[in-house]
């Protein structure tokens, strides 16, 4: 994939383009700080209808989202606080990984083992304040 360079005004539209081509329900998100991760990761919960897009559970490290109806749609971690793989399985990651809702990990390099084989990597790099590259596999 190569890469797109996109700014806020295009975010639903690079969440639909992610959400139809992702290889797996397992996305895994890697870039800097600020590089826009949870912001993207918003606009894909909204895209697949979540009653609620929320905040980052950075220190929860795991949100659940839901549809309307009530059912489970996705869960979003981030694992930077995370000092070791041990915490990941604590809070029952295998549990989730198990499970066929949308999972978005911000942070996944803290992880590297217990990662599913079948997720998507997605790459984002800051361009300047206000525009953002991505690229996924």
């Amino acid at each position: 994939m190569q890469k797109i360079i996109y700014n806020q005004s295009k975010i639903a539209a690079i969440a639909a383009s992610l959400l139809q081509e992702a290889s797996s329900k397992t996305l895994c998100f890697y870039g800097d700080m600020g590089a826009g991760k949870t912001t993207l990761i918003k606009a894909m919960l909204l895209q697949l209808g979540a009653e609620d897009a929320g905040n980052s559970p950075t220190f929860g490290i795991v949100n659940e989202y839901h549809l309307p109806n009530g059912t489970v749609l996705a869960y979003h971690f981030d694992f930077y606080r995370l000092q070791d793989e041990l915490e990941a399985l604590d809070l029952g990651l295998e549990d989730y990984l198990n499970q066929d809702q949308w999972l978005f990990i911000e942070w996944p390099e803290k992880i590297p083992s217990l990662l599913p084989t079948d997720h998507t990597k997605v790459f984002l790099e800051v361009m300047d304040e206000e525009t953002r590259a991505i690229w996924w596999d």
